[in-house]
């Protein structure tokens, strides 16, 4: 769209002032120079209340004898075996905190990788778990048996390890069950055969499914899969061929966005998930190292472009700017077309939604995730929007568990929803807190106050033969593990 001379020079004069607003983190709590919207105990108290409401969420309802946690929540779903993996992320969280106790967390942690090492593997089609260590995606409520024909999934079962990885290394006293958290971690990461998974050397492939075998799409670029290669990579029983770091990074896309060069992919929680656990401040693989920054600087520099994107507002959605921004896949209202100012835009249901240099894939739906997962990465704008959304809309969009999925308030449409519902005047609002939204904003509020799940992860010895094998030097990598 093409913008007058005075408006580009404006947002340009916008964008520099953002840019000296918000420093670069050498640290988690290094940037403290935020827009200052409220009382720091105001912040304290809404973190406070933003975390426990999060963790209730795992806490409450996933399942207290397998341990496996819904996809979403209250409306009836499969189980998810990523969000099986923040919900193990988040017991040492809620311990930390005071919401539960050790011995609580403890049992519920060790009912939860019980179930998962004893549950059935096996090629077939029904009545198992996963095949070759690997999970299915979504798994049955009732039994924790594959789900319909979902795949077998590399990134899922990823997300699920990184979890069982934090407990490993959290639950570290001399006592028989965190000593069987601890082999049971082991155990479960030696099944899992990376080499089988990478059907396409020295790729790894993104599932398998026994009707069809394995899937024709393999992880290659940046986005929510790095943990996928650090694990095969760090694998004490099947390792991937070294090379297969140079295979996932030959898919990267470097350009500029609203002024921010980085690592493009379009929706924010590709520059999170790995995040969720790994701190990459300060240690670098060849690529990064050469760009001049680390992974970390990376998911900042993505964060401030969204934020820059929502303040231009190029779709003139309702309510963007800095009191409403950040895209990722969530929920969405419908799918289909609907006018917004005179011109058709196109509505969708659940939808991969992000802005970068070379993609954009919005509707004017935004998820609180999307900005709550970058916390750790800007917190001078994180902090301020959160705070913004709760307070503009209320209970439509912060209720029992915290942030409800997603919102779009130029929805406001008379018509039937697929998810959520239409608050006349006001916009759509989902219904739903989904595990892998809530994952995020749970876990990296605690690490931006605390380091808790970064510190853990630091001293492991899976993840850190993980980072060494991809190439990794530097900061926290090179120092012998620390002490609890």
């Amino acid at each position: 769209m093409n913008r007058p001379p005075l408006f580009r020079i404006a947002r340009l004069t916008l964008l520099f002032l953002i840019t000296l607003a918000a420093p670069t983190l050498t640290g988690c709590h290094a940037s403290k120079s935020r827009v200052e919207t409220a009382h720091p105990s105001d912040e304290t108290a809404f973190l406070d209340d933003l975390e426990e409401r999060s963790f209730r969420w795992f806490w409450d309802v996933s399942d207290s004898s397998t341990g496996l946690t819904p996809d979403r929540w209250p409306t009836r779903s499969f189980q998810s075996i990523a969000a099986t993996g923040f919900a193990l992320t988040a017991y040492p969280i809620g311990v930390e905190r005071g919401w539960i106790t050790r011995g609580q967390a403890r049992r519920r942690v060790l009912d939860t990788l019980r179930f998962l090492w004893s549950a059935p593997q096996d090629s077939l089609s029904a009545g198992v778990i996963g095949y070759k260590g690997f999970f299915y995606h979504f798994l049955e409520p009732e039994t924790g048996h594959r789900f319909q024909e979902v795949e077998l999934s590399t990134i899922d079962t990823a997300l699920l390890l990184a979890g069982a990885f934090t407990c490993q290394s959290w639950f570290d006293q001399a006592v028989p069950e965190e000593m069987e958290i601890r082999a049971l971690t082991d155990s479960i990461y030696a099944r899992v055969d990376w080499q089988w998974a990478s059907v396409r050397p020295p790729l790894i492939g993104h599932g398998w499914k026994p009707e069809s075998g394995h899937l024709g799409y393999d992880w290659r670029g940046y986005n929510e899969a790095m943990l996928v290669y650090l694990f095969a990579l760090g694998s004490p029983t099947h390792p991937v061929v070294k090379e297969a770091w140079d295979g996932w990074i030959s898919g990267y896309r470097w350009g500029r966005f609203q002024e921010q060069e980085h690592l493009g992919f379009a929706p924010l929680f590709g520059h999170q998930y790995s995040h969720v656990w790994i701190d990459f401040r300060g240690i670098k693989d060849d690529y990064i190292r050469e760009r001049g920054i680390d992974y970390f600087e990376n998911s900042r520099r993505a964060t401030l472009a969204q934020y820059a994107y929502a303040l231009a507002n190029p779709g003139g959605f309702t309510g963007y700017g800095a009191d409403l921004w950040g895209l990722t896949a969530c929920d969405g209202p419908v799918s289909g077309l609907f006018p917004v100012q005179g011109q058709p835009v196109q509505f969708n249901t659940y939808w991969a939604r992000g802005a970068t240099f070379d993609e954009i894939r919005d509707d004017g739906t935004i998820s609180p995730t999307a900005a709550g997962g970058s916390i750790a990465f800007a917190p001078e704008i994180v902090i301020p929007v959160l705070m913004s959304m709760k307070r503009i809309y209320g209970e439509n969009l912060y209720s029992t568990y915290g942030f409800l999925d997603a919102l779009n308030p130029t929805f406001r449409f008379e018509t039937p929803v697929q998810h959520g519902r239409v608050i006349r005047g006001v916009g759509w609002f989902d219904t739903d807190y989904l595990g892998i939204d809530q994952g995020p904003i749970l876990t990296m509020v605690e690490n931006y106050r605390t380091e808790l799940v970064w510190k853990a992860m630091r001293r492991n010895s899976h993840v850190r033969r993980g980072l060494k094998a991809a190439g990794f030097t530097g900061g926290w990598l090179d120092d012998a593990p620390a002490e609890r």
